[in-house]
């Protein structure tokens, strides 16, 4: 097939349609959402919480998280709950059981089928890529962009392209292009990864609504060895 990256081990391609192209045909797969899905469930599972994805913030997350026992998150404007701000995780008790609704990283989440799954960021970049290496050398990085408010299309987002990057910097086998050129912007931004996701767009949106301390958890560079990986339907931790 033209777009899967079959011929290379290393394959990397955004969103909903990179997982359509590459979770078959890959030994695993490592969602990336640096601001903030994968860095909540790096910080949440590392604290040993349970984090159930799910796609949509609509009247069904009600009932999901009553069938899982679980917590429901909040929205990140919310004050004193879990919600998609990492910081909010930062004391998450051990054992928690959160639903944690996500239009990106949730959802491809849950689209990778059968295929392992993993969630990775620049905060356990090293500890994810030495784990995916585990499962064989056909590995799927899927940056998760954002999604225009205008119309809902994919947004290529720069945090996600570096978090991918970071990622894909430890892994030891034959790049696509694509998997090539997220190396090279992570190498272009390591020197100072706090001061570009302050100036990407993501990362100016929430610094306009009050959090940046969110953008400086996520921007935080192999601080941690905590693996995110989905087992029935939830993220729990595995520590390398």
């Amino acid at each position: 097939m033209i777009y899967d990256q079959s011929e290379f081990d290393l394959r990397c391609e955004w969103g909903i349609q990179g997982v359509a192209q590459l979770a078959a045909i890959s030994d695993v797969v490592v969602i990336v959402d640096v601001l903030s899905f994968s860095t909540c469930v790096e910080i949440a599972t590392n604290n040993e919480a349970i984090i159930f994805p799910y796609a949509m913030r609509d009247e069904s997350v009600f009932d999901y998280a009553k069938i899982m026992q679980a917590q429901l998150a909040g929205k990140r404007s919310s004050t004193n709950t879990y919600s998609l701000s990492p910081t909010s995780l930062a004391k998450i008790p051990v054992g928690t059981r959160l639903v944690l609704p996500s239009p990106n990283g949730s959802t491809l989440t849950l689209l990778t089928g059968n295929t392992p799954t993993l969630a990775g960021c620049l905060r356990n970049c090293e500890a994810v890529a030495q784990f995916a290496q585990s499962y064989g050398q056909k590995i799927a990085i899927i940056p998760a962009g954002e999604k225009w408010q205008e119309d809902g299309s994919l947004r290529p987002a720069f945090e996600d392209l570096v978090g991918a990057g970071a990622i894909l910097s430890y892994l030891n086998g034959s790049l696509s292009p694509e998997a090539a050129t997220a190396i090279a912007t992570f190498h272009t931004s390591q020197q100072d990864l706090s001061g570009y996701l302050k100036q990407c767009s993501s990362g100016k949106e929430l610094i306009a609504i009050g959090f940046e301390s969110d953008v400086e958890m996520a921007s935080a560079y192999n601080v941690s060895n905590c693996v995110p990986v989905l087992n029935n339907k939830a993220y729990i931790k595995y520590q390398i």
